[in-house]
């Protein structure tokens, strides 16, 4: 009986790692990505933040070329609970805000 990952499998990359790699002390919210990218994956954050994998990485890396603002308010609603005060829906994620603004005639 063979132990251990299976022949061609990859091992999940350290994003934490990576992070401080690439950041030095990265910020919070680039930990608290890089957390939750280790234990769901890339492709599963990816998704839940409305962004590419190809995104999560180079964000994490610090060689993203587009405006690391729209993904760290995503970040900080998503995996670290930071609200606003909506005046139409209330106390939100900073992240659904966002998504609520990207919608017509919001």
């Amino acid at each position: 009986m063979n132990r251990g990952p299976s022949r061609g499998a990859v091992a999940s990359p350290d994003y934490l790692e990576k992070a401080r790699a690439a950041w030095g002390e990265p910020p919070a919210w680039i930990v608290a990505l890089a957390e939750a990218a280790k234990a769901k994956g890339a492709s599963a954050v990816a998704e839940r933040l409305g962004y590419s994998p190809s995104v999560i990485s180079q964000v994490i890396s610090g060689s993203y070329r587009g405006r690391f603002a729209g993904v760290e308010t995503a970040v900080r609603g998503a995996f670290m609970g930071e609200t606003v005060a909506c005046p139409v829906l209330g106390e939100i994620g900073t992240d659904r805000c966002r998504d609520e603004q990207k919608q017509p005639f919001r």
